[in-house]
């Protein structure tokens, strides 16, 4: 019998042990959504300001373009059609391939 006693006693121990892993393994397991979820978060609210910069950034830009155009009409009318033709050569020579 003595033999059966240690068998009881290793598996008692080895539930014990499994249910402490258990228990740690589901609060590392916690403990890593809450730093994910923290993580994202800050990403979130980064990426808010850098979208708002980005967006105040492209309306300078877009003033400065319509100011520049109704100074020199001509000269923008003209930068753009060059601009299209060298995209046009570009596509029609990607095109040849």
């Amino acid at each position: 019998m003595p033999a059966s006693k240690a068998i009881d006693d290793t598996a008692e121990s080895v539930d014990q042990t499994l249910k402490d892993a258990e228990k740690q393994l589901n609060e590392l397991t916690e403990q890593a959504r809450k730093t994910i979820q923290e993580g994202i978060e800050t990403l979130r609210s980064h990426a808010q300001v850098y979208a708002g910069q980005a967006g105040d950034q492209l309306d300078v830009a877009q003033k400065y373009m319509t100011e520049r155009v109704q100074e020199r009409p001509l000269t923008a009318t003209f930068a753009a059609l060059g601009v299209g033709v060298l995209i046009g050569l570009l596509l029609a020579a990607g095109g040849r391939r």
